[in-house]
């Protein structure tokens, strides 16, 4: 799938520049041309010659050399490049690109670029979090930027958060999933899937029995037919897809907030299990029970209703919306009315009230909701059954 691409790969410079030369072993591998430029501050981290000899060519890393700078070097550079590829990307290399700025060989390609950009982002937790690197993020995704990562985990200063590179498969997956051909090739899906944890104090929280496997099957569904998918996803146990961009979250409030930033989409699948209500009056210290002492009372109010909210939009809507309806009885009439409700195009719904596990289990039998009535979907595992979805998605979409 990458044999004869030009990948130009831009590394940062972050500790996690080190997994970058695993990336490089495996472009080579598929057979793509990697053009590498480092940083001054990568080259605190890995050596020029280590990429070099991985790469099979050299190093750029000054932006005022007289041999390869004759002829304006860096401009062609990214005029020959299928891809730009930046890894690690890191808060001040975003926070440049955001700005516009154009003071070294790096942040110079990635202004004079023409090309497509995949970031690959790598920090410290806090500074992931941090607002104005929230804010650089939203402005490169509006500028039409992809990202892969971060991923979750503990990082090389000793602390646990969303920061650390994505690993160099996913990468991979990324970079193959920008190429792939296929009907949905060039379109930009949202998929939200999993959980949400509604917090009662730091260590009790409401939630639900969702696994986040079929919302993670469609992701990668939609994906293999060559989409680009933005996966937000709740606390889920199902393994995230490789190839998408996945946004983790924990609320309600967090999801409604990511799916917003996500910016415009060809299609929204509402996968994600949302719970109905959150605790308003939420502790900040544990809730303890003594012999004698009333119990706590919480209050709950109404989440933010994601579905409706996207399908309602009068600007900015996506062209089909499809949400998903957990039931437990009159599951054609219940999951109708929602959709009439909700707004959306199409309401995928399920028993789950049955003997067969569906939050958490492998298999799903759904019935597809349309303004052109019911449609039952026989019993199949939930990887057939996005692999259906995704073709009915493509059909669609066409």
């Amino acid at each position: 799938m990458l044999a004869g691409k030009n990948i130009l790969l831009i590394i940062g410079g972050g500790i996690a520049a080190y997994k970058v030369l695993e990336l490089i072993r495996h472009l080579g591998k598929s057979g793509a041309k990697v053009v590498p430029v480092m940083t001054r501050a990568a080259e605190e981290f890995v050596t020029p010659m280590s990429v070099s000899a991985l790469a099979g060519a050299p190093v750029r890393t000054a932006l005022f050399s007289l041999d390869d700078e004759a002829e304006m070097g860096h401009i062609q550079l990214t005029r020959d490049a299928d891809l730009v590829v930046v890894a690690p990307a890191t808060a001040d290399l975003m926070a440049k690109m955001a700005g516009g700025l154009a003071n070294d060989m790096a942040s110079t390609l990635l202004i004079a670029r023409n090309k497509p950009v995949l970031l690959a982002p790598a920090m410290n937790v806090a500074m992931w979090e941090n607002a104005a690197t929230k804010r650089n993020v939203e402005t490169l995704r509006a500028d039409g930027c992809k990202f892969i990562g971060p991923d979750e985990g503990g990082m090389a200063c000793g602390e646990f958060g969303i920061g650390r590179l994505a690993e160099p498969a996913a990468i991979l997956a990324a970079i193959e999933a920008h190429f792939a051909d296929g009907p949905l090739k060039g379109k930009r899906l949202l998929v939200t899937s999993g959980p949400t944890h509604e917090p009662i104090d730091p260590v009790r929280y409401i939630a639900n029995r969702s696994s986040g496997l079929q919302g993670a099957e469609i992701a990668r569904a939609l994906v293999a037919l060559g989409a680009g998918v933005v996966f937000v996803t709740g606390p889920a146990t199902a393994a995230r897809p490789e190839g998408a961009e996945v946004i983790e979250v924990e609320t309600a409030l967090d999801m409604a907030a990511a799916v917003e930033a996500a910016g415009a989409v060809d299609a929204a699948v509402f996968a994600a299990a949302v719970a109905d209500w959150r605790v308003e009056n939420t502790s900040d210290r544990k809730l303890k029970k003594a012999a004698g002492k009333a119990l706590p009372e919480l209050d709950l109010i109404e989440n933010p209703d994601i579905l409706a909210t996207v399908s309602q939009r009068t600007e900015g809507r996506p062209k089909l919306v499809i949400g998903f309806a957990a039931e437990t009885n009159d599951v054609v009439k219940n999951a109708t009315a929602k959709r009439l409700r909700k707004g959306c195009d199409w309401i995928l719904a399920n028993d789950v009230g049955g003997a067969r596990a569906v939050m958490g289990g492998p298999d799903n039998q759904v019935v597809l909701i349309s303004e052109n009535g019911a449609e039952t979907w026989p019993w199949m595992s939930k990887k057939q059954v996005a692999e259906a979805l995704a073709l009915k998605i493509s059909e669609a979409l066409a």
